[in-house]
């Protein structure tokens, strides 16, 4: 069945800007200008990065999976503790002597190895940086799965999030509608996941904002209990509470008995989106939840935050968004697919998001930069005074 495409004879964008963009596209599309920029000296150096960006375009894919060879082989590990010759490193990696060296090649072109002297093998710097960072290191093994539903990316879009995916079944706690999962057998990688990755957050989210203000502080969807333990270490005013279903905070009691038997942290078992939301906490958390739900369960839920929190009460909304400077790549086209392939959510930007609030009822909310913005940004709001 064919679709009509929408006349472009009306209501089409004009000014000085459609005509400069149009007039930019036709020239770089022409091979002639291609032609004279790259005999230039002047801009010779401008044609060779835009050539070497348009073809880290096409081959992004294999550099993944450069990437994810170089963990999931023991590679990085290895080299962390080097140099090495390729004796040693096909004797950990199990590979064969030429698929050693030509990982390892593949991996020095991306600066995750280098070659101290010919045959001999340490980390390059961004390996060096790589290999230090449990959080990432397992994103970039789970991302096994999102590269399986991104095998036909036009054949999921075209699904319109009907059909379940490699994502979705992982993340079904964050998918479903109603995430009252029974058992922990069902929540445990996904908590597992979060905890691991979550340090990298909470590292940025305690280097912006001083929780010292606050007296309580409860973290909805907190998992096992990484950010409120780092919150912890941090931060020894406040007294704290976790939320999450009771599948999740079973396993929380065994990661932070400490901070329990120290009557530091209670523990709420529940589901946000129709338990009530405790309340006696100035400060509450929502660190990377609001981006796994979809608009209508997201300003539900701060509804429900702004009516449990007390009138000087502080939210802290923590997560990757969308239309950060220098991190735009990653808002639009890394969380826009990989929520996509979620089947919940999608990537806001901080103006979004405060509009999401002032519909849930908060009257002030402000962003705050982070050192790292391409991990997360923070929106702090406050409710209407009453």
């Amino acid at each position: 069945m064919s679709r009509e495409i929408p006349s472009l004879e009306t209501g089409v964008p004009s000014g000085w800007r459609v005509r400069w963009l149009a007039w930019r596209n036709r020239l770089l599309a022409s091979k002639r200008f291609q032609s004279f920029a790259a005999r230039m000296p002047l801009l010779r150096p401008v044609a060779r990065r835009k050539a070497t960006a348009l073809f880290d375009l096409v081959a992004g894919f294999t550099y993944t999976q450069v990437l994810l060879a170089s963990v999931e082989s023991g590679l990085l590990e290895l080299l962390r503790e080097g140099p090495f010759d390729f004796e040693a490193i096909a004797s950990r990696t199990q590979l064969s002597a030429s698929a050693t060296e030509r990982l390892v090649r593949a991996a020095a072109a991306l600066d995750l190895a280098e070659e101290v002297q010919p045959g001999w093998w340490t980390l390059g710097q961004q390996g060096a940086a790589l290999s230090s960072n449990a959080g990432a290191q397992a994103m970039i093994r789970h991302h096994k799965l999102l590269y399986a539903d991104l095998a036909d990316p036009l054949g999921l879009l075209r699904d319109d999030r009907r059909s379940p995916t490699a994502l979705s079944d992982f993340w079904r706690y964050a998918a479903s509608d109603d995430p009252a999962i029974e058992g922990t057998d069902s929540v445990t990688p996904y908590s597992e996941l979060m905890a691991t990755s979550q340090a990298m957050i909470a590292e940025q989210v305690m280097a912006a904002y001083d929780f010292d203000r606050h007296s309580r502080v409860l973290d909805i969807g907190g998992g096992h209990g990484a950010f409120v333990r780092a919150l912890a270490q941090l931060y020894r005013k406040p007294q704290l509470g976790l939320m999450d279903l009771p599948g999740v905070t079973a396993n929380t009691q065994e990661a932070c008995a400490d901070l329990i038997a120290e009557k530091r942290l209670a523990l709420h078992p529940g589901t946000f989106f129709t338990d009530p939301i405790p309340e006696g906490y100035d400060c509450l958390t929502l660190v990377r939840i609001l981006h796994d739900h979809d608009d209508e369960p997201a300003i539900k839920l701060l509804a429900r935050i702004r009516q449990a929190m007390p009138p000087r009460g502080r939210l802290i909304i923590a997560e990757p968004m969308a239309a950060t400077p220098h991190a735009e790549a990653m808002g639009d086209a890394y969380f826009g697919l990989y929520l996509w392939a979620m089947r919940s959510g999608r990537p806001r930007s901080g103006k979004e998001i405060a509009s999401m609030l002032q519909a849930a009822g908060f009257d002030s909310f402000r962003q705050i930069s982070t050192s790292q913005p391409v991990v997360c940004s923070l929106i702090v709001a406050s409710p209407l005074h009453s």
